[in-house]
């Protein structure tokens, strides 16, 4: 089917009232923050959409299919179409416009993707996995420490779509941010996707210093005086935080070197050199995930290891009280026997020898015992 074709088959739809009211909810309603809950005070998944030419923020106009129409014959500019958590429903007549692959649709739509980049015939497909530190007054066993989202992007050569899910990430500052730097936005599409992807790794290596501090923390309590009776719940917990924070950052590895080193269509040569530069954080941050792993072994040793000495210490005062109870238990059972004839039964120290001979032996006992450490 032709392009032309396809704007005229969700031009039908629009009739009926499902692509073009979804395009005018867009056009009417003011850019919102979407990392609260709530995901459009109007119920929408559409967040923005914005025409830029040569870098500029295009006047708003008509729908989404009359602002692509107008985009594709005048043969310069793109559209950045912004949504939150879109249903099938709501997804569909965007698809059908854009000429969208199913797979990538059905990724974008279902979200728990590993993050990747794919090609589908003109239009690229990227997954990038958001971050987020939550913030807690204390470190506990149950505290969660990262939290994640995604985001899914469809670049082509005169569009970009921007599919949101989770409660943070919001690309509203970040498109204000490119608005300011009209040099780089008309280098198109592509530029969007390298922003986007940098503002992605960034949030990485934030949340890694923001764990670098529980971590830090957590070496602090272990190593203190008390260590051995640490949480070692908060050690696991972190170390399931931290599986959670790598499956998002190390996947993405190769996906960015392709984008640096391999020609593709939709992607300026010059913005390359600008994924090189992402690439490399990315290696940086990864770098240092693989160190806190390593970190959080060597704590966790550390802190069995403590707890096995202090089990060994208290092993070793049980064992010298029993050694110095031992001496009255055997005494007093030798006298328990009730025999006629024994030694000093019937002389009037005995009773006090004995209690003599058991003190003193105790005391020889326990000096000897806390002289080598034991007591």
């Amino acid at each position: 089917m032709t392009m032309a074709g396809n704007l005229r088959k969700v031009t039908g739809l629009g009739t009926v009232g499902g692509l073009r009211r979804v395009a005018r909810l867009a056009r009417r309603r003011p850019r919102v923050d979407l990392s609260h809950p709530a995901r459009s005070p109007l119920g929408s998944s559409v967040v923005n959409c914005v025409t830029y030419r040569d870098g500029v923020r295009a006047p708003r106009g008509g729908d989404l299919v009359d602002t692509v129409e107008r985009v594709r014959k005048h043969g310069h500019g793109f559209v950045w179409l912004g949504l939150h958590e879109p249903t099938n429903d709501e997804f569909a007549g965007i698809a059908e416009l854009f000429d969208l692959h199913p797979l990538a649709v059905e990724d974008a739509v279902e979200a728990h993707q590993r993050p990747k980049v794919e090609r589908y015939g003109e239009t690229l497909f990227a997954v990038f996995k958001t971050v987020c530190y939550v913030e807690h007054e204390e470190l506990t066993a149950t505290s969660e420490v990262v939290n994640t989202g995604e985001i899914m992007v469809f670049v082509g050569q005169d569009f970009v779509i921007t599919v949101r899910h989770g409660r943070h990430g919001s690309l509203g500052p970040l498109r204000e941010e490119l608005e300011s730097d009209t040099t780089q936005l008309a280098k198109g599409p592509s530029a969007v996707l390298h922003a986007i992807a940098d503002h992605v790794v960034d949030d990485y290596l934030n949340v890694i210093d923001s764990v670098q501090e529980d971590i830090d923390q957590v070496e602090t309590d272990v190593f203190a005086a008390n260590g051995a009776r640490a949480d070692p719940g908060r050690i696991y917990q972190l170390k399931r935080e931290l599986l959670e924070l790598k499956r998002a950052v190390v996947p993405l590895g190769r996906p960015l070197l392709d984008l640096s080193d391999r020609p593709v269509r939709v992607i300026d040569p010059e913005i390359q050199a600008y994924f090189r530069d992402v690439s490399d954080h990315l290696l940086r941050a990864t770098e240092q995930i693989a160190a806190f792993d390593e970190l959080l072994n060597s704590i966790l040793q550390a802190h069995l290891a403590q707890v096995t000495v202090a089990q060994n210490e208290d092993m070793r005062k049980i064992t010298a009280w029993a050694a110095v109870i031992a001496v009255p238990t055997m005494v007093c059972g030798v006298y328990g026997m009730n025999f006629d004839h024994m030694p000093e039964l019937h002389w009037r120290f005995g009773y006090p020898l004995v209690l003599g001979v058991i003190s003193v032996a105790c005391w020889v006992l326990y000096r000897g015992f806390r002289r080598n450490g034991w007591l």
